[in-house]
């Protein structure tokens, strides 16, 4: 059985960390597969998703580690060609990837004890952000 089901989000954007584990979670308990996987996809081009242990010092340490990998201040060709200023959100969404797939079995998540699924938003404004959650299992 495929079960295609989304989560919305209103974000501000500057590399916040939104933490999605529990709608992810709710999302494959009303799909009503007992075991499988779950695929999350941020469709767009400035944000990512991946998994973290969400906590605050963590949180703090990655806009920090995304502001040595792709700084905003540095020229970018992209803002050149559209004016927008979001070249470095570009460049850390290709680094951290749009989705992610986490197995459950007996209708939960499969994380370990610290780790949460999170939504990355890099881009340099607020957004609404769509999120896929697609459901494979039986």
């Amino acid at each position: 059985m495929i079960f295609s089901t989304g989560i919305h989000i209103q974000t501000k954007g500057n590399t916040e960390v939104i933490d999605i584990t529990s709608q992810v979670a709710d999302r494959v308990r009303e799909s009503g597969a007992k075991d499988g996987t779950v695929t999350v996809f941020v469709p767009g081009s400035t944000a990512g998703v991946s998994t973290i242990e969400y906590e605050g010092g963590l949180v703090a340490d990655i806009h920090s580690v995304w502001e040595r990998i792709a700084p905003r201040e540095i020229p970018y060709r992209h803002d050149a060609a559209w004016g927008d200023g979001n070249g470095h959100s570009h460049i850390r969404s290709f680094l951290l990837g749009p989705s992610l797939v986490v197995p459950f079995v007996n209708r939960r998540l499969t994380l370990g004890t610290w780790q949460q699924i999170v939504l990355v938003d890099f881009d340099n404004r607020p957004r609404s952000r769509d999120i896929v959650v697609q459901i494979m299992g039986d």
